[in-house]
Formats: structure tokens, sequence, C-alpha cells
């Protein structure tokens, strides 16, 4: 197994890619702290947890907004007292909106930057000093492929991910040779409830313009997220790997 023994969080898990990818990683041996945002998802976070217990490895679930400073300390803290430690962290949460920029209400652009940027750094800045400790982890952002190509009517969303990738490459950079890895995964679009409220005729263009003819489905992107966690990731510092389909070529 190839992330025997580890512990991993993963923001944003009780759906899509962050479901996924908990799962994977309970498959290879990790114990997982699985993150939901709201009690709507509560269900989704334990069925999540049910699947990972099933693997033979613990699960907890944690409701917790990773946007709000607060919320992202106490889960950190929830986590620590039950596993003693977090060995790999994976900032997935996200959410999006659509509008073109003159239409974005502040409020909205703020939540968007907020979510995915914020809680990026939010939930670093709480679990990357026990792993320079301990002299090892791993941190995998999620980014996303329109990071590179932009989305008309995505501005916050675009903006929110491009910027995850500079602040990839910076903490990359912070942490150097001290034993954790710093990364990105930029998926391609994905079946996940975040297509949900997509037309499917715009659904329709987006998978014709894929050079492999198809959307992604979670099971194509997990695999990033596991070889990045693992030690077959090792020499990756500050890169990011881009699951897409061709549909952008890094």
């Amino acid at each position: 197994m190839k992330l025997a023994h580890r512990i991993a969080l993963v923001t944003g898990s009780s759906s899509g890619i962050g479901r996924g990818v908990a799962i994977a990683f309970a498959r290879e041996g990790a114990d997982v702290v699985v993150n939901y945002p709201t009690a709507d998802q509560a269900t989704n976070a334990r069925e999540v947890c049910e699947a990972i217990t099933a693997l033979g490895r613990r699960a907890i679930a944690v409701q917790a907004d990773v946007a709000e400073e607060a919320d992202a300390k106490r889960m950190c803290a929830v986590a620590l007292d039950k596993f003693g430690h977090i060995d790999i962290l994976v900032n997935n949460a996200g959410i999006a909106a659509a509008a073109p920029v003159q239409d974005i209400p502040v409020e909205q652009w703020d939540r968007v930057i907020a979510v995915h940027l914020r809680g990026t750094f939010l939930m670093t800045r709480e679990l990357l000093p026990q792993m320079l400790e301990r002299g090892w982890g791993r941190i995998i952002n999620t980014a996303s492929q329109l990071a590179y190509k932009g989305a008309p009517g995505f501005a916050h969303y675009t903006a929110a991910k491009g910027a995850i990738l500079s602040f990839t490459r910076t903490v990359a950079l912070e942490v150097g040779d001290r034993g954790v890895t710093v990364n990105s995964v930029a998926p391609g679009a994905t079946r996940t409830p975040i297509l949900a409220d997509v037309p499917a005729d715009l659904l329709e263009q987006i998978r014709q313009s894929i050079p492999l003819g198809r959307l992604a489905e979670v099971d194509d992107i997990v695999p990033s997220y596991v070889f990045l966690a693992s030690e077959d990731g090792r020499h990756y510092q500050g890169q990011c790997i881009s699951p897409n389909g061709g549909d952008v070529f890094l």
C-alpha cells in the first residue's frame, strides 16, 4: 500500500473529487479526516466515512467552513487530537458561481475567493508546522485547468485557482528540502456536483473541445493525488499535475 500508516485530511471530501480522493487514500492504507461544509452534507460525509472504515481504515467527519479561521483551527485541533498528527493535507474545498465580471456581486466574489484561496492558506498555516517538526508531509492543493485557459463567466473562480498555483509554488520554495512537498492538481472538466447546474448544451460544447472526447470521471482524477501523496511523488516540489484529457497543454 502506497499510503500505509499515513493520516490524511481532505477538505471538501463529502462529494466529488474530494470524496474520491478520501476513499482512494484509504484504499492505499491511510486514515482520513473527512471534511464537509454544511449540515446538509452530513449524510454524505458519514457515507464516505463508512466507505473508508469498510476498507479497514479509520475515519472521522468534521463539519467546518475552511474560509473561517475559527472553523479551520477547530477542525485541525479535532484531527490532531484524534490522530496525533496529519501527514497529508489536501486543500480541495471549493464552490462555483457564474456571471460576467461586470455582474458579479462583491459578496459572491469574496465568497468564491475565500473558500478556495483563504481556505487553502488557513489550512496550510495550521498544519504545516507539525509536518515540518516531524520532517515529513504532503500538501496537495486543488487548482483547475481553467487557471491556465480562463473561462468566461468565472472570473472569480479562475482568479482563485490561479492564485492557488502561485501560493503552491511559493510555499514549496519556503519549505525547500525540509521533508514536506507542496504541489497541486489541476483537474479538467469532471463529472461532479459542481457541474450540476451547467446547461447540457454547454457541457456538450466542453466535451467536444476535449481531445480525448469526454469529460473526466472522478476516477480519472484521483490517481494524481495518490501519486503526489506517496513516495512515488517525492521529487515533485511546487509542481502542478493536470489530468484534463488534453484540454490544456501545460
